[in-house]
């Protein structure tokens, strides 16, 4: 089923950066999924790699766009990215020195992760970025 579900709030009407969250929605999910299904640890750690690598690519995208639009809250949305990273780093960095899994406490964090950017900073790219195909 998923913890994350697309929704048409989530769009900032750029093809290349939209297809790029639903890809990251689809990862966190699979990353999800694979923790929850007791898979190994190692297998968990490998998704948790593949989606910060993700992600720092999809903000870069990001980034691009915002700087070649003249985005006048870049530094801001760079801000947030930076420290967005550093929770995934840490989701990541507790999860591997736990001994006892709390699935409700992953699904809460990386719910909470993700939403709160998309609620926030990505709503506001909806008029910078909007209505370039990308």
């Amino acid at each position: 089923m998923g913890l994350l579900h697309w929704e048409d709030r989530y769009s900032v009407g750029n093809a290349a950066v939209d297809h790029e969250h639903r890809e990251l929605v689809e990862l966190v999910n699979r990353l999800y999924d694979e923790a929850t299904s007791q898979g190994s640890k190692d297998a968990v750690l490998n998704f948790f790699g593949d989606l910060f690598k993700a992600i720092s690519a999809h903000f870069a995208l990001e980034e691009r766009f915002m700087r070649e639009r003249g985005y006048d809250q870049l530094t801001q949305h760079k801000n947030d990215h930076e420290r967005l990273l550093d929770e995934i780093r840490d989701i990541m960095e507790d999860f591997e020195a736990s001994d006892r899994f709390d699935e409700g406490l992953l699904a809460q964090r990386l719910d909470a992760w993700f939403s709160r950017h998309f609620e926030t900073h990505d709503a506001r790219l909806h008029n910078a970025l909007g209505t370039h195909p990308g």
